[in-house]
């Protein structure tokens, strides 16, 4: 559903989103490629768990080598490491592969993300997830878009009959925590799905594939694309205490939603898991 209009940044926002697509479908092609191949290297970063191969490298690399020749004034935010400030206005955040786990195993449920953030503002936002076929954009006023065609949020208004997607830490003991609030969130919803990939669960509540979704310790680049391309589809998208959705916490539900599912979190906890 779209948002009302907003006034037109400096930067043309049409060239934007035509540059990240153009860039996620490379990115996404690289990957799939690549997929059940033997890859050359996978290391850990912050735990076992939260890997990071080859290919996260290569497709960051691509992203940011396209973005650069085609605007090399503007600022790179990347998950593998790229930082460039730029004198533009403009600063691109990059999620080259969301989902490494599922790519490794070759899961369904990967996906690239890139936003165009101008001015400090998220204004861009583009998903390519190859294996479902799905190409998610938005532009920051002008609605959501699944595959070329307009999406929304689904109608769900009763918290016993939704479905909520939820993702995990890669730290152990916050992932005990984190199981613990699900203990409590469970009972009183349809059900729970768990992608590995916060990205395509954002997108997930776009189109109504769930009713929500609900994670802590995001990283910006998990949020980006996802939270506009919700937001764009009439999700509500915030925290727990009344704030905008972060790395802190990140809470998107079909509009009727959020206030049930966001007091149920408070009570299970899951400010502090």
């Amino acid at each position: 559903m779209p948002t009302e209009p907003a006034a037109e940044p400096a930067a043309d926002l049409s060239e934007l989103l035509t540059l990240a697509r153009d860039l996620a479908a490379r990115a996404a092609g690289l990957a799939v490629d690549r997929l059940g191949h033997e890859r050359s290297s996978v290391r850990t970063k912050s735990s076992a768990t939260d890997m990071v191969t080859d290919v996260d490298r290569a497709a960051e690399a691509l992203i940011t080598h396209g973005i650069l020749a085609a605007r090399p004034d503007d600022g790179v935010m990347g998950e593998e490491g790229t930082d460039r400030p730029g004198d533009s206005g403009v600063r691109w955040i990059v999620d080259p592969l969301d989902g490494t786990t599922n790519y490794l195993y070759g899961h369904a449920g990967f996906a690239v993300s890139i936003a165009a953030e101008v001015d400090g503002a998220v204004q861009v936002g583009v998903v390519h997830d190859p294996l479902h076929g799905d190409e998610f954009w938005a532009v920051r006023g002008r609605g959501a878009f699944r595959n070329g065609r307009p999406v929304t949020t689904s109608a769900a208004g009763e918290l016993d009959r939704a479905l909520v997607a939820t993702g995990f830490s890669y730290d152990p003991q916050r992932r005990g925590r984190q199981a613990a609030v699900l203990t409590r969130v469970l009972p009183r919803v349809r059900d729970i799905r768990r992608m590995g990939a916060a990205a395509v669960d954002l997108c997930s509540v776009a189109c109504g594939r769930v009713d929500a979704f609900y994670e802590r310790g995001l990283a910006p680049w998990d949020l980006a694309a996802g939270v506009l391309i919700a937001t764009e589809a009439g999700a509500l998208v915030g925290d727990l205490s009344g704030g905008a959705a972060s790395p802190e916490f990140a809470l998107a539900t079909a509009p009727a939603l959020f206030g049930p599912l966001r007091q149920l979190l408070r009570v299970a906890g899951a400010q502090d898991a």
